[in-house]
């Protein structure tokens, strides 16, 4: 018989509607070095997770909340809070077994460490989700704006251990939703005071880490190269405008969405070669091009893709995107293609929202430090600083970028210290789990 967490979101909601629970706390136990669960019942799923060496990091905590009135199921995984409140998007996606989500949560927020130290961000890492089954309804208007109500309720709930943004499968009008229940959140929409639509600068950034990957093989600029792309959604879009701007020759893109290829298909004409996929449908990732850009889901080079890549490059905007990082970048590099680890090439989505509550300005050089190349830290001098180590110590790009980024989350925020365990220790004394509302 499956377990409680082996079952679909709704299955999982409903074992717990029957022990009488509607919250969950997973949290990091020092003395033990492993995860607490706040009932008993649930001890072996907080055991579970704390045994799985390729995406559990001494993560601070994993809050879990599900809502059987909209039969959905709220996660906010935070890995490390050392620089700062936990900080990344919420994903909105379906997932076939309660345990995929979570574990979605565990290795998504600790890309959110990384991604935001290497950034040179006060933030920690942590990741948010609406998870659901097949079968439930998130798209009908009304309903969609009470599921994201409902989520920044669940978010004000954990009293700003986590700071909540955009991602995928939620829109910059979902988080109008959410800061109606939260002040814990950015990419609020622009008429409310926030920075909106993360995706243009993400798209950017990828863009600057894929000129230093052709600068470090020597291979020139963009102009005149061929890019595949994987996603044509938020951040792809503003991506191919960019790369065609720059000179690229020519782009071969897939989604699983009919509309979205029909948009990119009327948007670049005959530029852009775009094509209808089944999901998990990888096949893009094999073309004979100069970049492979993976912009849609994690996971998607594995030891079974990696092995039809054939282009010298491969950086995208998608999160977490070997599926075992602990192998596939050494599986890339003997493949002959350069990786370019996402957390360090997509910063600045969390870069544009990070700093909402210190106003705007236009041209703002606190962002367009990220993109240029006065700053040792930007996207491109960083990842030519990264790329040289690589080269010339016989390790991954990957490998070199996690040990800087977890080197940088260790440093506690200058001001607040480690407020975030201070906080999630809170939470656990004073009976989060037991709250019903």
């Amino acid at each position: 018989m499956a377990t409680v967490e082996e079952r679909s979101i709704v299955h999982f909601g409903s074992n717990l509607k029957r022990l009488g629970v509607s919250r969950v706390s997973l949290t990091w136990d020092a003395a033990s070095q492993g995860m607490r669960a706040s009932h008993y019942a649930l001890q072996p799923l907080a055991n579970r997770i704390a045994a799985d060496p390729r995406d559990f990091d001494a993560h601070e905590a994993v809050f879990l909340a599900y809502d059987h009135d909209l039969d959905v199921m709220f996660v906010a995984a935070i890995h490390r809070t050392i620089r700062g409140q936990g900080a990344g998007g919420v994903r909105c996606w379906r997932y076939d077994r309660a345990i995929d989500a979570i574990i979605d949560g565990l290795r998504l927020s600790r890309g959110m460490t990384r991604k935001n130290a290497l950034a040179g961000l006060w933030w920690g890492g942590g990741k948010g989700l609406i998870a659901y089954s097949d079968g439930v309804d998130v798209q009908e208007p009304g309903r969609r704006r009470e599921i994201y109500a409902a989520y920044g309720r669940f978010i004000t709930s954990l009293r700003g251990c986590y700071v909540t943004a955009e991602d995928v499968g939620t829109s910059v009008d979902d988080m109008e939703a959410v800061f109606s229940a939260t002040r814990f959140t950015t990419c609020v929409p622009p008429r409310l005071g926030g920075s909106g639509n993360p995706s243009i600068a993400t798209a950017r950034g990828t863009v600057r880490g894929m000129e230093a990957a052709l600068a470090h093989l020597d291979k020139g600029g963009l102009e005149d190269k061929t890019v595949a792309v994987q996603g044509l959604g938020h951040v792809a879009t503003p991506m191919l405008m960019e790369l065609q701007e720059k000179g690229v020759a020519r782009a071969i893109g897939t989604d699983i969405d009919a509309a979205t290829v029909d948009e990119g298909k009327a948007r670049f004409g005959d530029w852009l070669d775009a094509r209808i996929v089944d999901r998990g449908d990888n096949a893009v990732l094999a073309e004979d091009v100069d970049i492979v850009a993976p912009c849609a889901v994690g996971g998607v080079l594995n030891k079974e893709t990696i092995d039809t890549i054939v282009a010298p490059i491969v950086c995208g905007a998608a999160n977490n995107q070997l599926a075992d990082p602990l192998t596939d970048d050494r599986r890339l590099q003997r493949r002959g293609a350069l990786f370019m680890p996402d957390f360090l090439v997509n910063r600045m989505g969390i870069v544009n929202c990070a700093d909402e509550q210190y106003g705007y300005a236009t041209g703002d050089s606190k962002l367009e430090k990220h993109l240029g190349t006065d700053w040792d830290g930007s996207i491109y001098n960083l990842s030519l600083r990264i790329l040289a180590e690589a080269a010339e110590s016989g390790a991954t790009p990957a490998g070199i970028a996690r040990r800087i980024a977890d080197e940088r989350s260790a440093e506690a925020h200058p001001v607040w210290g480690h407020r975030g365990a201070e906080i999630i220790a809170s939470l656990v004394r004073d009976g989060w789990a037991d709250a019903t509302d």
